[in-house]
């Protein structure tokens, strides 16, 4: 019922009017003369600006080009060698995105993802929540009670949640609506590491910093429209492959479309067209951009706009938060943890979320006999442990699992490493989260195109933000919205072609405005703020 609630809500507020009008380019800016010319750049070259690149050339648009920073397409499905196995190979980890998240049901929708990790073979094993021992500093310590009492009242927060989205109510914080639903963990560092378990490990914030409505809907949208199965991908050519995989359906072997290890510096925008400029000195001239990038590079000025983006679009990317998630490996010379529980749950004495979930990677159908274990810390703990050194760090993870296996002798770990995904500058981050008392119109505003230049990422997706299949549905929907503003056929007749809504709060009323490729912003129509 939430999920229908929410498309409706989305209807009302980011309906985009159907335009199959053909458009009719100007010249260039002649100080770009020499810039490569092109209809479309993709900005990024991850699950959306592939997906983007996809939907044009399914409209037989093949006049594009893909610009990615990194050597490889995958954006945040990235990979790295770890260790080695029995043989001296070393294994492939995934430093970003691990899992397919909601599979699909018999008859029922199905993610995308998995569509494609089915077509293109990743190798995957489902994650069994319930496979978990707790531990405090003691040692092992069965509060796993604990978490059915989160669960009775998780399922009082979703009610509650529903009746706040459907009556038009003020959102709150996760932490308030906990309250009201009856969890209050206070200082219980047991209770406090249940909820890290619940919450932040999937949002990448804490309770009082995440939008109750939007946070609820955000998990049900997946995991009830599609299934609640999380399957963790182990397959030893990467994640990515079934996005390489779905590249090789339109790109060539070394297509000159696609630009790796470009990085972009300046967007320049106007009525005409867009030109983008590459650390290289070299230059891209489009009549439009897609920009994939994430939202920790919009709100890091990672990349200058000319002109700077208008004041409501910068207002709703500093808006929203774009949340850390890191994962620290280490391969040890033997499996001195249960080999067959998948999950381990540490509750900190004195600091909540401090190397609170270990995986073991060394279970049966994930990476068996690896001897590779990894804890995930996100947020204020990821930034903490992002400015200090390796073995600093090493030596808490150490100290943590010692505390845990009192009796056993935990050896120095023959591999140790851990990505620092705030500080790369082509992500600064993770995934994005929704904050207390956002709205659709602010994300409507997040979404929004700028002239010319568009913007799509799983942050732009209101139903399924900070996961993969947001960024895959994105990156389809704005390709063919452009494809329909090249005169192609609209595809996306639920959402429009060609034009997007923005929101303004202009004393005491709400301005909405539309946007057309050839007549620019117009006012559409002006209500009074309140409830309907």
């Amino acid at each position: 019922m939430l999920r229908r609630y929410l498309l409706h809500l989305l209807a009302l507020c980011g309906t985009l009017s159907a335009s199959s009008a053909s458009t009719t380019f100007t010249a260039r800016d002649s100080n770009y003369s020499n810039c490569r010319k092109t209809s479309v750049v993709i900005l990024g070259g991850g699950v959306a600006g592939i997906t983007a690149a996809q939907a044009l050339a399914n409209q037989s648009i093949t006049d594009f080009l893909i610009v990615e920073y990194n050597g490889e397409i995958g954006g945040r499905m990235k990979h790295t060698n770890f260790g080695k196995n029995p043989n001296g190979k070393p294994y492939v980890v995934e430093l970003g995105a691990n899992w397919v998240q909601g599979l699909g049901t018999d008859g029922g929708p199905e993610n995308p993802i998995w569509t494609f990790v089915k077509k293109y073979n990743v190798s995957n094993t489902y994650s069994n929540y319930s496979s978990i021992q707790t531990y405090d500093e003691t040692g092992y310590t069965d509060y796993s009670s604990l978490l059915d009492d989160y669960e009775e009242a998780y399922a009082k927060l979703e009610q509650n949640a529903g009746v706040i989205l459907t009556n038009n109510l003020q959102d709150m914080s996760t932490r308030a609506g906990e309250s009201l639903a009856g969890w209050k963990p206070k200082k219980d560092m047991k209770a406090q590491a249940v909820e890290w378990w619940e919450w932040d490990w999937e949002t990448s914030y804490p309770p009082e910093q995440s939008s109750l409505v939007f946070g609820i809907t955000g998990y049900n949208l997946t995991f009830y429209q599609f299934s609640d199965e999380n399957n963790f991908v182990t397959d030893q050519r990467g994640f990515n492959t079934w996005l390489k995989g779905v590249g090789s359906t339109f790109l060539k072997p070394n297509d000159k479309r696609l630009l790796l290890n470009t990085i972009v510096t300046d967007i320049s925008y106007s009525k005409n067209g867009v030109t983008v400029t590459n650390s290289d000195g070299s230059c891209i001239s489009a009549a439009y951009a897609i920009c994939t990038f994430s939202l920790g590079v919009l709100q890091n000025d990672a990349v200058t706009f000319k002109p700077e983006l208008p004041s409501w679009k910068q207002t709703a990317i500093h808006t929203f938060q774009m949340g850390t998630y890191t994962k620290i490996f280490m391969q040890f010379n033997e499996t001195f943890w249960d080999p067959n529980t998948q999950f381990f749950l540490y509750a900190s004495p004195t600091t909540r979320g401090y190397y609170p979930v270990f995986q073991s990677l060394s279970t049966p159908d994930f990476l068996p006999n690896s001897n590779i274990l990894f804890v995930t810390v996100v947020e204020e703990e990821s930034y903490r442990i992002e400015s200090q050194s390796d073995s600093q760090t090493q030596s808490e993870v150490l100290a943590v699992l010692r505390q845990m296996f009192p009796n056993t002798t935990i050896p120095e770990p023959t591999a140790f490493m851990y990505p620092r995904w705030s500080l790369e500058p082509w992500v600064y981050g993770s995934y994005s989260n929704w904050p207390v008392g956002t709205t659709l119109e602010n994300h409507q505003n997040l979404r929004a195109n700028v002239g010319r230049v568009h913007f799509a990422g799983e942050h732009t997706s209101a139903e399924y933000f900070g996961f993969l299949q947001g960024a895959w549905f994105e990156g389809q929907e704005v390709g063919e919205r452009v494809a329909g503003m090249l005169g192609r056929e609209c595809r996306s007749k639920e959402t429009g072609c060609g034009e997007y809504r923005r929101y303004e709060v202009l004393h005491g009323t709400t301005r909405l405005e539309e946007y057309n490729a050839v007549n620019g912003w117009r006012v559409s129509s002006f209500y009074d703020i309140g409830f309907e």
